[in-house]
């Protein structure tokens, strides 16, 4: 059996369930190696609190046929870490898939990784993928070549069965659905401003405002350097 390198970046203030969802159904995958990965071995602490240890350093990580980044407040720092940045640009070379799950598309931009792609994130922040070279494409999985982008947190569920179906096949993906019954039925029509109420839209964005001055400015930021770095 072919083994296969699946590489999840863990990192301070993630969206824990931007990384757990795709681990869930990529440790499904037969001969998969699944790897934590992130600087150090010590506990990261989650947005919301939840503890997760690394099994994987940024410098003993293999190659990887699979590398995929989360999101969650933490890709702030990320995305000005070149440590981080170097590590993704350098397992990119000779990955079979590149990923990332919600604002986890704005390291890979930073990266460079996102150049000319056509690509998504959480509903919110679509518009600063566009500093960073990428297109902008509505959908809960968006592929350009080798680089799948999944929009927010719940999407990463969907993001990596679609990879799963290149990494193994579709009945592989489909076998894995199931085992974890992922049938989505919400109790409320809410989970996309597409649907939702506009009122609670107009709220949501909001309770953003601060934090969206504070994006805007480091993806800004961010972007005036790329073209140095690369």
């Amino acid at each position: 059996m072919t083994q296969i390198h699946i590489g999840l970046l863990a990192f301070p203030a993630m969206t824990q369930l931007d990384m757990t969802g795709p681990l869930q159904v990529f440790s499904a995958v037969p001969g998969a190696t699944m790897h934590v990965i992130w600087k150090a071995l010590e506990p990261i602490q989650t947005q919301g609190g939840l503890r997760l240890i690394p099994d994987t350093t940024t410098a003993d990580c293999p190659k990887l046929d699979v590398i995929c980044v989360p999101g969650g407040p933490g890709v702030l720092d990320l995305m000005e870490d070149p440590e981080i940045l170097a590590f993704l640009r350098t397992q990119a070379e000779t990955a079979r898939f590149v990923g990332s799950i919600c604002t986890g598309a704005l390291v890979l931009g930073a990266a460079g990784l996102l150049r000319g792609k056509q690509a998504t994130t959480h509903w919110a922040w679509t518009d600063l993928l566009v500093p960073l070279g990428a297109i902008p494409t509505p959908g809960r999985v968006v592929r350009d070549g080798n680089t799948f982008t999944g929009g927010g947190v719940t999407a990463g569920i969907d993001f990596a069965l679609t990879m799963v179906s290149e990494l193994a096949g579709q009945d592989v993906a489909e076998h894995i659905q199931l085992g974890i019954e992922y049938a989505p039925a919400p109790p409320f029509n809410a989970g996309h401003p597409d649907t939702a109420r506009p009122e609670l839209v107009a709220a949501a964005r909001d309770r953003m405002t601060a934090l969206r001055t504070e994006r805007e400015a480091r993806v800004a930021k961010v972007a005036a350097r790329m073209p140095h770095e690369r």
